[in-house]
């Protein structure tokens, strides 16, 4: 969705809303697209005392294996994201403003990465994930496993003498 900013840069006061779904089964994490519904998008762009703010909502389902024990997990996330909106800037690169310098905002690339910076880095199942035996590959979220934690090679001397 593209939206035309020159009205709203020239009009104090004036407000866009927006609503729609957005699909963003191109996102990859890991190898990995969790986003396979589409999502919605809602928010306004307002001129407010002549600054232009761009407020937006997205509500999507994250479904992902967990990093540590491979199981699938389906989640809700709902993110909201702000932006000040310029035409141009005095200075180089800020983070503080968002540059439209031809008045066009291209809002779905804006969502798409503003949704990827959002998600998690590690998508976990449970925060207290055991995750999997590196021995025996047994979820440890369900049962424990038998196996022994294995011997630092470094260490076996003072193990011999432990048996003595």
């Amino acid at each position: 969705m593209v939206i035309e900013l020159e009205s709203i840069f020239n009009t104090e006061g004036m407000k866009l809303p927006f609503d729609y779904e957005l699909s963003l089964s191109t996102i990859d994490v890991s190898g990995y697209n969790p986003v396979t519904a589409p999502v919605r998008v809602q928010g306004v762009v307002e001129n407010k005392a002549g600054i232009v703010n761009l407020t937006a909502s997205v509500g999507l389902t994250y479904e992902a294996p967990c990093d540590r024990c491979a199981k699938d997990v389906e989640r809700q996330f709902n993110y909201d994201f702000q932006h000040t909106l310029v035409v141009a800037l005095e200075s180089g690169e800020n983070d503080a403003f968002l540059e439209v310098p031809n008045m066009r905002l291209d809002l779905d690339a804006l969502v798409e990465e503003d949704v990827n910076l959002a998600l998690p880095s590690m998508y976990l199942c449970d925060d207290d994930c055991k995750g999997l035996c590196p021995q025996c590959g047994k979820n440890l979220n369900e049962s424990q496993c038998d196996c022994k934690a294995p011997i630092d090679p470094r260490f076996a001397a003072l193990l011999q003498l432990l048996d003595e």
